[in-house]
């Protein structure tokens, strides 16, 4: 039997760790991760090793040789390209010629392994996959099997609406040879996105063994720590090569050569290694902590849960919490780390400074003596997991969102894009937008792109521009609608889609990394001004709506602006349109902030009593972006952005005689009772803005929705536009000789409740297994979240994308019914946390 290990891997997530050694060196108790997963392999009796290398690997050849020195015998492979984990193992197929199992590198583990080849045997598949459950499952692939443990479908990184299970792809798998006919030689494949998604399709023989047992991805620094704790903690055996010198009950290891100068001043709590010819000089209190060799350790240092690597340097009164110090480190008198910190190699630290919690320190850095550290020493402001929130970087203005941050994601985005492409760049008109997208361009023309600035604009103009010709991608600045003290700025591809995640990811990765594109200083890019774009906008726009129909129809229509750019152009649209247009608050101005939900709600009621008072058609209120919109009928009622779908719904129904709507899952199924009547159908998308945009730009679509008020009319185009909103409703309230109001009383009344529920990040997965496993027996969709189908009504689990909440939705025929249901699922959402948490 042989063993196949992945050991090539950047470790790019898990930096400054891995900067000068590669993921599977990292120490884990003073031993290499790798090592660990070796002995596991050579407990199980599975000596014959090939390793598959890439980066760095001369450092992994020269610690593991032969193998002869633990028991194995190792075998190398190092592709000249980036193969992926398929196309690299196939390049090792000449020493694959029986049975063989595939592990990483840079797992932890204690699984049985034999429990695995005897299921693999029972089943005689042709692939096995090694399932666990997690916690978090959403950075992991989801595995879903029948009851014979045949694997169905396989979810790749699922955001939470499809997290069906919490039962993962461990990344260990058994194969037979034959499988390895799948995968072309020399080209790039993956396990899970390529060859085992194909073996589902040919309907081979591909199973998944479920295993309980402790499995750890050290994939980032804070799985690294974790890992430690659960060493400390007792959680997960590993050998440990120092040797046991402590009392009775005590578990204290100390490595050759290594020295306690006053034991009795010395105080061990948990776990504590000492490495070789490390040496403890004075008092010390140590608890679960893991101490490399070549270390010393002064008088009066306090170590808890912290990690050191070899040759760190810790003068006295230190105490470092929860934190890793890597290869080299000189720590000053009295420094204090807090919990999650991680110090790159060779790193000074004055005396008396505090590193705060969660910073990352990059190698060969000095920091002066006093200082507080808040921010990470490479990345700017502030160090964050992840930088987006779907196509979106939201953060405080000029705290997280800083010029510094902004200007390196600026070149981060440059680097994905091809050099001299050109982007299109607007804002709205408060000054911090300003501030921030100068120094956002200054990063883009780093990068080689260059940049068509249109300054303050409305997003549709931005988008519908990037629809035609010339442009590789464009970016908006904007005034959080959410919090007025954050600045959003919103990313957007060639077709003016919110770009995917995939591109987020690189974008991200790239950030993180540092690794922008820095073009010769004779080939930056260039800053230009696109003077015409208003007119390809005016152009589609007139085009897209029946001019006649409108002169003849003239409607009155009150439109508040809200100082947005739309007031330069809009009032002059509408009136080419033959539209008597009543304008508020048309003025553009640029301003330190925009206005608050009292200013909001207050303009709403302005604009109410004028409608009624000129006898107006409609009134609307425009957000500052120009994207969503507020709608006021005739008499006054100003619509909810519910009661805004679906009288637009009921608007195109009756107007149009065929095609389709585009609504998210949790839009009332009223919906669907309004488009059958009229001959239309509707397609159910999920719930974020590319999907549905993405959804619009099928053929036939007459209308998608958000459940935020934002409206797309495809014919003119895909992406939300409340400008064109604007003219649309009044062209097709002329069409059909109604009004909003008559509409709105038309729908029938069904009762819609909506419930809110905090959820913490790593119980998502649980519950959502457990709504499925309670929705088994029941008509249950699984697009986005886990929708249930109930005698007329139906309820929705659906966890937040972006915030640790869970949200139960319930439409029902009246509101004691859809309350009603709203309170038992919320009930059993509680429930599942409080299960969940326990075990």
């Amino acid at each position: 039997m042989k063993a196949v290990i992945m050991a090539g891997g950047f470790g790019t997530r898990i930096q400054p760790l891995t900067i000068n050694l590669p993921k599977p060196m990292i120490p884990l108790v003073n031993r290499p991760i790798m090592l660990h997963t070796v002995e596991l392999l050579k407990k199980h009796g599975i000596t014959d090793l090939v390793l598959l290398l890439y980066h760095q690997p001369m450092l992994i050849k020269n610690f593991f040789g032969d193998g002869s020195e633990f028991g194995v015998r190792i075998s190398y492979v190092t592709p000249i390209d980036d193969l992926g984990t398929a196309g690299a193992v196939k390049a090792a197929a000449k020493y694959l010629d029986e049975r063989f199992l595939i592990i990483s590198g840079d797992l932890l583990t204690d699984f049985d392994l034999g429990k695995i080849l005897a299921f693999h045997d029972k089943k005689q598949a042709s692939a096995t996959i090694t399932l666990t459950s997690v916690k978090d499952p959403l950075q992991f692939g989801v595995v879903i099997t029948d009851k014979a443990g045949r694997i169905t479908k396989f979810l790749e990184k699922p955001g939470w609406g499809e997290v069906f299970s919490d039962t993962i792809n461990t990344g260990i798998y058994v194969l037979e040879p034959h499988v390895l006919d799948l995968i072309p030689e020399g080209e790039n494949r993956d396990w899970s996105k390529d060859v085992f998604p194909q073996l589902l399709a040919d309907k081979a023989a591909l199973f998944g063994c479920n295993l309980k047992g402790y499995w750890a991805d050290i994939g980032n620094t804070d799985a690294y720590l974790e890992s430690c704790h659960d060493i400390c903690a007792g959680r997960v055996a590993v050998n440990v090569q120092e040797g046991s010198t402590g009392a009775a009950g005590q578990r204290l290891f100390i490595g050759q050569e290594a020295q306690i100068a006053r034991r009795d001043l010395v105080r061990s709590e948990g776990l504590v290694v000492l490495g070789d010819n490390s040496q403890i000089l004075g008092s010390a209190r140590l608890k679960n902590c893991i101490i490399g060799r070549n270390c010393t350790i002064e008088d009066g240092a306090e170590l808890e849960d912290a990690v050191l690597w070899d040759n760190v340097y810790l003068k006295q009164g230190c105490r470092i919490t929860g934190a890793v110090f890597c290869h080299n480190v000189r720590a000053g008198a009295g420094v204090t780390i807090e919990p999650g910190a991680v110090v790159g190699d060779e790193t000074t630290i004055g005396d008396g400074a505090l590193l705060k919690k969660d910073v990352k320190v990059w190698p060969r850095k000095v920091i002066e003596g006093g200082a507080i550290v808040t921010t990470n020493l490479i990345w700017g402001e502030k160090w964050r997991k992840s930088l987006f929130e779907g196509a979106t970087v939201r953060g405080l203005t000029n705290v997280e969102l800083t010029p510094e941050f902004t200007a390196k994601l600026g070149a981060a985005y440059g680097s994905t894009l091809p050099k001299d492409s050109f982007v299109l760049a607007g804002r709205d008109p408060i000054r911090s937008s300003r501030m921030l997208k100068r120094s956002f361009v200054g990063g883009l023309l780093s990068a080689g792109v260059n940049v068509r600035d249109v300054k303050m604009i409305s997003l549709p103009v931005l988008r519908y521009k990037l629809t035609t010709f010339g442009e590789a991608g464009g970016f908006h600045f904007r005034q959080s609608p959410e919090d007025p003290a954050a600045t959003d700025i919103l990313f957007f591809d060639a077709d003016g889609v919110e770009i995917s995640s995939g591109t987020a990811k690189s974008i991200e990765r790239i950030y993180f990394k540092e690794n922008f594109r820095r073009v010769h200083y004779t080939e930056p890019g260039a800053i230009s001004e696109l003077p015409r774009i208003y007119d390809f906008y005016r152009e589609g726009y007139l085009r897209a709506l029946d001019r006649e129909l409108l002169k003849r129809a003239a409607p009155k229509v009150v439109v508040d602006i809200n100082h947005s750019p739309a007031g330069d152009f809009l009032p002059q649209l509408l009136s080419e349109l033959g539209v008597e247009i009543v304008e508020l608050n048309s003025h553009m101005i640029e301003s330190v902030t925009g206005t608050t939900p009292e200013q909001r709600e207050r303009a709403l009621d302005q604009l109410s009593r004028i409608v009624v008072t000129l006898g107006a058609t409609a009134g609307f209120w425009l957000g500052p972006s120009g994207e969503r919109i507020r709608i006021v009928d005739e008499t006054g009622v100003i619509l909810s952005d519910l009661e805004a779908l679906t009288t637009l719904a009921a608007l195109v129904s009756r107007a149009e005689k065929g095609g389709s709507l585009v609504l998210p899952v949790q839009a009332p199924a009223v919906v669907e009772e309004l488009a059958r009547e009229a001959g239309l159908t509707v397609k159910r998308v999920k719930s974020d803005g590319r999907s549905i945009v993405e959804g619009a730009k099928e053929k036939q679509v007459q209308l998608a929705a958000s459940m935020e008020g934002r409206f797309a009319f495809p014919p003119f185009q895909a992406n939300f536009d409340a400008l064109f909103t604007v003219a649309k409703v009044l062209e097709l309230l002329a069409r059909t000789d109604l009004a909003l109001g008559q509409l709105r009383r038309g729908v029938p009344q069904r009762a819609y409740r909506h419930l809110r529920l905090p959820c913490s990040w790593e119980l998502k997965g649980g519950i959502m297994r457990k709504m499925s496993e309670d929705s088994v027996d029941r008509e249950a969709s699984f697009l986005d979240g886990v929708k249930v189908q109930l005698p007329d009504a139906w309820v929705l689990v659906l966890p937040d994308q972006h915030r640790p909440l869970a949200h139960v939705i319930a439409e029902a025929a009246d509101a004691k019914r859809a309350e009603a249901l709203v309170a038992e699922y919320g009930k059993k959402v509680e429930k599942w946390k409080e299960e969940l948490a326990e075990g």
